[in-house]
């Protein structure tokens, strides 16, 4: 991933040296939100190829069974635990019971998240589409690290992995409320990264590019891009569990970034074309068309 050698060198050395040794993760609770289906299953069923024990969680009850037997099946440890993240005292008691159960929680892998495509212009009546986004992307798994940190701090150990999206970088168009939630994530844990860093307590915000999912299905603009398979980019969840960068992302994210910086206006206007090549898609325009005729 771009930006590792400079990130993680001692992360680099301790690969190199454990060469046919069994990984960090070996022996270790990881905590997979949004776990039953896309990225989530497919990192829950890489980590538990290294010897984890995976905690699963999401709000389909039926499809967290299922990914759980499947990596029972194949000789894997996991425990299901449905939850909805966007139910505060929910997350509270899913907490407590992980703590009582398994004594704490060593990896977090923040997956579970909403993404909206729809242009401001269809967004003036739907603030309801930044709070649910923010209630997801944001909220949700802020409130679970702060129930699952205290015991990190505890054992002198902790990582989270947070999945986030390019976008933080690029700032692309039509995706105000997605990306601003996904910022807000990556934002509140390099600050808390910096506050824990004494108590051996670290953070990844893995910025990943498109990948080819449920939730990115609906749109239309997708339908072509070249994106990565569930598999694929759990192998960079778990390469970042396993060498804890700060951060990891795209080449194309990176040089994105300092075009915003060093040209801020002439980014603008290569985001303003490249959005009127890409319109909002038929589903975003029927939400808002079915809205108005109900409302």
């Amino acid at each position: 991933m771009t930006g590792l050698l400079l990130t993680t060198p001692r992360a680099w050395v301790r690969r190199a040296l454990r060469t046919g040794a069994p990984s960090p993760l070996a022996g270790r609770t990881v905590l997979v939100t949004g776990a039953s289906s896309g990225i989530g299953e497919a990192t829950a069923h890489a980590v538990a190829a290294r010897d984890a024990t995976v905690l699963l969680v999401a709000r389909r009850a039926d499809a967290l069974a299922g990914v759980a037997r499947a990596i029972e099946a194949s000789g894997g440890r996991a425990f299901a635990y449905p939850c909805d993240l966007t139910d505060g005292p929910a997350v509270d008691r899913l907490v407590a019971t992980v703590l009582v159960e398994h004594g704490g929680v060593d990896y977090l892998v923040n997956n579970a998240g909403r993404s909206i495509r729809r242009s401001v212009a269809l967004s003036y009546e739907r603030a309801h589409d930044v709070e649910r986004t923010m209630a997801i992307n944001y909220v949700a798994p802020v409130r679970l690290m702060l129930g699952l940190l205290p015991h990190m701090v505890e054992q002198r150990f902790g990582h989270v992995v947070n999945v986030l999206t390019w976008g933080v970088q690029v700032k692309a168009p039509k995706f105000s409320a997605y990306i601003a939630s996904k910022t807000a994530l990556d934002v509140w844990s390099r600050i808390a990264g910096r506050e824990l860093y004494g108590d051996g307590v670290t953070f990844t915000n893995l910025r990943m590019p498109l990948v080819r999912t449920a939730m990115s299905a609906p749109t239309d603009a997708y339908a072509k891009v070249p994106a990565l398979t569930p598999e694929q980019a759990a192998a960079r969840v778990v390469r970042a569990l396993e060498d804890r960068p700060v951060t990891a992302g795209t080449a194309a994210g990176a040089v994105a970034e300092v075009l915003n910086l060093v040209a801020p206006r002439a980014s603008d206007w290569l985001q303003w074309r490249i959005s009127r090549r890409f319109p909002d898609s038929r589903a975003a325009g029927r939400h808002v068309e079915r809205d108005r005729l109900t409302g």
